[in-house]
């Protein structure tokens, strides 16, 4: 199947800056194969309409969509740099408590009670929501990942999965085997819409001879690392005690960072521990909405731009966030850092949008997702402007991080495949289906925790 887009306000963000031109997009099966931008600045052609049709590749004989996008804004999708999917089951489970007694005295105890089926349509119900908020592709930190896998290539998205091995779960060896099993370079039976980093759940959970293999692992095959850090105060304070340095500088002492890596929200940094995320190529994922929720903090990701740092952005889980919404995140990352410096002119939107673009695509090593240009995966997404919130039209990148919302999401397509569109879902099953199942997994794990 080909795909044309016209008529669209073609939106790209990446390390040149920012660039919206008006053009088409020339799609053949899950890759982008041209983009042609209009020499003058026409409108939208006012006889078009915002739906698809069918028709043929002239003279190829290939079948071909073409979905007019009327003037509406395609850009890449978000990326959702750091969630745990199927934690939707537990949303507003366990809301209005501190990080740690919410984890120990709430989710832990659930946890204990996951199965593959369970799982499955947690994650199954995440997708649908990561659509509905222009997310194409998630970096999904969680356990029982053939489950989280089968709900991705199922629903047809792309998933980045993360270790998350602690002292509670995982060894160093099992990571390994999954490391090879889901990367399509070390197995060619693995779908493209799937990969996986090395990763671990966080310092406190993880014994000092678990962190010294994962260091191993990611200096054995040169590959980054990820995991949470530096999310508490209390956190920091009670690495400083086990270890006499933060735990980013730990993880440092330990080799870990020699290929690059990732930190999950980073809210108590000192200056030593961004010094390493700048000399080390560390991405910082910001997940503002989860932090502000369960008091942990205001990370100080203007002075990590100001650094050079490269912050990509995460909705952290459904359970304490409790929103899978790139858009509410955007707008937290940019006003938070502008009430707590205070200065207005902190954090510019443009570089927000950026971040959940552009950077949490190579965050993720999803280079081939970051960009509206040839050669770049169609995982693609339309933000309506012909809605009360996006006018007048001033400066469109703007608009979407201060007044864009979930509502301005009218099409979603992931490798190609058009998976939401105008409020219609086409991931093989219906999502009351979805909504039903994950009532019942719910329902049960409840259950086995109170029996």
């Amino acid at each position: 199947m080909n795909t044309i887009i016209k008529n669209a306000q073609i939106l790209n963000l990446n390390d040149d800056g920012i660039s919206l031109k008006k053009g088409e997009i020339y799609i053949e099966n899950d890759t982008i194969r041209e983009v042609v931008y209009h020499v003058n600045n026409d409108g939208c052609d006012s006889n078009s309409s915002n739906n698809s049709s069918g028709g043929s590749d002239e003279g190829q004989g290939v079948e071909t969509k073409v979905i007019d996008a009327c003037g509406n804004v395609i850009m890449p999708g978000f990326k959702d740099a750091h969630t745990h999917s199927a934690m939707t089951l537990m949303r507003s489970f366990a809301d209005d408590l501190p990080l740690q007694n919410w984890l120990n005295d709430k989710i832990f105890p659930l946890e204990a009670h996951l199965t593959e089926e369970y799982v499955y349509w947690g994650s199954r119900l995440a997708i649908l929501e990561y659509l509905t908020s222009g997310i194409t592709a998630n970096f999904d930190m969680y356990m029982k990942n053939d489950a989280n896998v089968k709900a991705s290539v199922d629903s047809g998205f792309r998933t980045v999965l993360c270790g998350s091995i602690n002292n509670f779960g995982g060894t160093v060896a099992d990571m390994e085997q999954e490391f090879l099993k889901y990367n399509k370079a070390s197995n060619p039976s693995q779908s493209d819409l799937i990969s996986y980093k090395f990763g671990f759940h966080a310092e406190y959970t993880t014994s000092r001879e678990i962190l010294e293999g994962m260091a191993g692992l990611a200096n054995k095959y040169r590959e980054p690392i990820f995991t949470h850090n530096s999310e508490t105060k209390k956190e920091v304070e009670e690495c400083i005690g086990r270890y006499n340095m933060t735990p980013t500088c730990f993880f440092d002492s330990l080799g870990m960072f020699n290929y690059g890596g990732g930190l999950y929200h980073c809210v108590h940094m000192t200056d030593d521990d961004l010094k390493v995320c700048k000399d080390k190529n560390v991405y910082v994922v910001t997940n503002p909405g989860s932090n502000v929720k369960l008091a942990s903090g205001i990370a100080p990701i203007q002075k990590m731009l100001d650094m050079g740092i490269n912050i990509a952005i995460g909705t952290d889980g459904p359970a304490s966030n409790n929103c899978l919404d790139m858009f509410r995140e955007m707008f937290l990352m940019t006003a938070l850092q502008k009430v707590s410096i205070p200065d207005a002119s902190a954090c510019d939107a443009n570089e927000v949008l950026k971040s959940a673009t552009y950077v949490g695509a190579k965050c993720m090593h999803l280079d081939d997702c970051a960009e509206v240009k040839a050669g770049q995966k169609a995982d693609l997404i339309m933000i309506d402007l012909n809605q009360p919130n996006m006018q007048p039209i001033h400066n469109i990148p703007k608009n979407i991080v201060y007044s864009g919302s979930k509502q301005n999401v009218v099409m979603t397509m992931v490798n190609g495949k058009v998976l939401y569109d105008h409020g219609k879902f086409d991931v093989g099953v219906s999502p009351e289906e979805i909504y039903a199942k994950a009532g019942e997994s719910i329902k049960a794990m409840v259950a086995k925790v109170n029996g």
